[in-house]
């Protein structure tokens, strides 16, 4: 991995394990726990591809096997976030780019319940009986529900920064603006971020110079004309 990508991702990896720890953890809600690990896990998965995508996920698991208040076998985490990076990297299209936003959305969702599953699955291999207090059930419908609803305000914007760390072309063309491609990240920010607006922007300052240039020939060509009829 370049350095670039490993401090970005390392970066956003703390800032994702921290808020997890002192706000989501914290909100007490039924079954599972919104998981913004997992999500920064796949937003740089679908980036960076499956080699990185493994890397960031098998370090974010391992922080959050080893950070308080963790309540399970070390390493189980880790396990289990690095198979998910790993798979979700590979689902990566060639061009970077979805074709609307039901391709992140659906792997999201594969992955809220591909991680439940992997981490009951690694904890019964292990006997760690500290979360059959809870049904499996439970924590498929209630996991794949939080990670879903949280995974429009954190996805997008992690891609969007992984891909302007990473000086994609997708995220920033030669001229400086953006992609005219619906990438995953555009789509999803569309509506109140901005990024469609700056392009916008950039349409309607260029019709604007075209005019005056259109203008400014039609002047000139007057002024010619009339300079022609006086000789």
């Amino acid at each position: 991995m370049r350095f670039n990508r490993i401090l970005l991702s390392a970066t956003l990896i703390v800032v994702a394990l921290v808020i997890q720890v002192t706000v989501l953890g914290r909100l007490q809600l039924p079954g599972a726990v919104p998981d913004l690990l997992l999500l920064t896990v796949v937003a740089l998965a679908l980036v960076y591809g499956h080699l990185s995508g493994a890397f960031v996920g098998f370090g974010a698991g391992l922080l959050a096997d080893l950070a308080p208040p963790a309540d399970h076998a070390a390493g189980r985490y880790a396990l289990v976030l690095c198979i998910v990076g790993y798979l979700v990297g590979l689902v990566r299209p060639d061009n970077g780019r979805f074709r609307s936003a039901w391709g992140p959305l659906t792997t999201v969702v594969a992955a809220a319940i591909g991680s439940t599953l992997l981490y009951a699955g690694v904890g019964a291999l292990v006997g760690d009986t500290a979360a059959r207090h809870v049904g499996l059930t439970e924590l498929l419908f209630t996991a794949t529900l939080y990670d879903l609803l949280l995974a429009p305000f954190t996805v997008p914007l992690v891609m969007a920064l992984a891909r302007r760390a990473d000086n994609d072309p997708m995220a920033v063309e030669a001229g400086g603006g953006p992609p005219q491609g619906k990438a995953v990240s555009s789509g999803w920010l569309a509506g109140g971020t901005g990024l469609r607006i700056g392009s916008q922007r950039g349409g309607l300052r260029l019709k604007t110079a075209r005019g005056r240039a259109n203008r400014a020939g039609r002047i000139k060509g007057v002024k010619g004309v009339k300079s022609v009829r006086k000789l």
